[in-house]
């Protein structure tokens, strides 16, 4: 045995001698060379502990030490526990973070920091997906260095269970928990890898975006972040209610769990759930997700006035209670379109009948629904995917209705209503539509939910689009840094571009994002529609 001791220290002491190292109190944390950059990489780092057994469905306890000598961050971490993944890929021990710098950085060089909050419905998605080196590299390179981060957070039911007994457990938006214990995490070490945890920037897309919405709500979020980008996903983007609306999800994930099926209906499943193991865990998420009518069943909900969502934002605003931190938000041209199945036969009745059912209790009112639907013409060359004529790509007629109204309700409406509401109490922001088509996205998606984010992560390499795309892109990765070291997406340096105009009170514009067609539009498409929706927040959920 005591021959082996000094191979090992031979080869710990290599791989510090040889890579990128930080000295994290009493460890070394030693990462990688990202290949063909001048970056370094540490990944996999924990900000909590494993939330396992008694720690399972409770928020995160925070990681202060890695309680070791030296610690391999040379990649990232296993992703949350999810459904549609392979299960060499995906643990319980998730919570992790992620670091891309610029190579040579010291404790003295104080880079501003982009934080990073993945999507994917809050059931799925992983930090791993998303290799943020391109943003960096284009930072060094424009002259505004900048250090990338990204983080996972639990997903579907460990990261926001529902029902009565969650909440009467005070265990709800675990994962918007994960979140800020990320954010304290770099609060307290993101210096001794060279960044300034006064200059973070945070921003995601989709459900990523909504967390950060919510966070948003709650104006000691400035503790943790000086601005925001929001990219497709408020805080109402998904159905708002208390956590006993969704007791049928509960009840299906813990219906699948073999060994606590049986207390099902009971007030003590999460003293079960904590005692079985992963795999256990892993059937009850299969099985809520095969159970389900809703397409996420598991997401932000309602928790109190001592909860980090504590009413709807339309109650929040007009008492004032959200963050008065510079931010840009923006949508896609067809959000909608990927949250309505294509093989459905949509019919008038059939759209009404998804409204009500989602919508209830209580009852949406007929004349709601009637007026609703009628601002949202039969006609398909009216409908989403937008600009695509009265082409129905073989899908029925009413389901570019569908996309629209879903646009609309989900992400339009919310996005234009925090904007409007925040600019004129002094916020600075700025707004963006994004419009460019990827050409490898099926016809009937149009330029649908997600379309961004290779443009804005700079991977558009692989895709083989056009000389404009391309260029877009290099556009979009320098608002964005910009915005991240300036709070102002036009610092002049990187591409020539044109300028971004600040949404006010009295200039209610926006950016259109397109390769072919830069430029400045008024944020009034869709008026009367989206001026319903606002107006009856109470039945859509934005209000109480």
């Amino acid at each position: 045995m005591r021959l082996l001791v000094y191979p090992v220290l031979s080869l710990c002491a290599a791989l510090v001698s040889s890579s990128p190292q930080v000295q994290l109190h009493r460890t070394t944390v030693v990462g990688r060379d990202i290949t063909g950059l001048e970056q370094d990489f540490f990944g996999g780092i924990p900000y909590a502990e494993s939330p396992l057994g008694p720690l399972r469905l409770q928020p995160p306890v925070f990681k202060p030490d890695l309680n070791v000598r030296i610690f391999n961050a040379s990649s990232f971490g296993l992703s949350c526990l999810q459904p549609g993944m392979s299960s060499g890929l995906i643990s319980e021990d998730c919570l992790t973070i992620n670091i891309f710098r610029p190579s040579n950085v010291t404790e003295r060089s104080s880079l501003p920091v982009l934080f990073w909050t993945h999507g994917g419905g809050y059931q799925t998605g992983s930090a791993s997906e998303f290799n943020g080196s391109a943003i960096v590299a284009q930072s060094v390179e424009r002259g505004t260095p900048i250090i990338y981060i990204n983080f996972n957070y639990r997903l579907g039911p460990l990261g926001f269970p529902q029902g009565a007994e969650a909440a009467s457990r005070g265990i709800l938006n675990l994962a918007i928990e994960d979140q800020l214990a990320a954010l304290k995490w770099v609060q307290l070490n993101i210096g001794a890898f060279g960044g300034d945890k006064d200059k973070v920037t945070v921003f995601g897309e989709s459900a990523g975006s909504g967390m950060i919405s919510v966070l948003f709500l709650n104006p000691s979020i400035s503790k943790f972040a000086r601005a925001a980008i929001f990219e497709s996903g408020s805080a109402s983007s998904t159905l708002t209610f208390d956590a006993q609306r969704r007791e049928d999800s509960w009840t299906n994930f813990v219906g699948g769990v073999p060994s606590c099926s049986s207390l099902v209906g009971t007030s003590i499943t999460v003293d079960c759930l904590q005692a079985v193991n992963s795999s256990d865990i892993l059937e009850g998420l299969l099985l809520a997700e095969a159970e389900t009518d809703e397409q996420l069943p598991f997401d932000p909900t309602l928790d109190g006035d001592f909860g980090v969502f504590p009413d709807l934002p339309s109650q929040l605003f007009p008492r004032g209670q959200f963050a008065r931190l510079p931010f840009i938000a923006g949508t896609n041209l067809d959000e909608g379109t990927l949250f309505c199945p294509p093989e459905l036969n949509y019919t008038n009745d059939l759209l009404r009948e998804n409204l009500n059912a989602n919508f209830s209790p209580p009852t949406v009112p007929r004349n709601v629904l009637d007026d609703f639907l009628a601002l949202y013409p039969d006609d398909p060359s009216a409908g989403s995917p937008y600009n695509t004529g009265n082409e129905t790509f073989g899908l029925a007629p009413l389901y570019k209705k569908c996309a629209a109204l879903t646009s609309d309700l989900m992400f339009e409406s919310q996005r234009r209503h925090w904007i409007q509401t925040t600019s004129e109490s002094g916020v600075k922001a700025f707004g963006y539509r994004f419009t460019q088509r990827l050409s490898a996205t099926a016809a009937y998606l149009g330029v649908s939910h997600g379309s961004e984010i290779p443009f804005v992560y700079g991977t558009l390499g692989s895709l083989n689009e056009t000389a404009a795309a391309n260029e877009l892109s290099v556009m979009m990765i320098d608002y964005w840094v910009s915005f991240a070291t300036s709070l102002d997406p036009n610092d002049g340096h990187g591409s020539s571009r044109p300028q971004w105009p600040q949404y006010t009170p009295s200039q209610q514009v926006l950016l259109q994002l397109n390769g072919d067609n830069l430029t400045v539009i008024p944020d009034d498409y869709n008026k009367e529609k989206i001026d319903f929706i606002i107006s009856e927040g109470a039945v859509f959920r934005h209000r109480r």
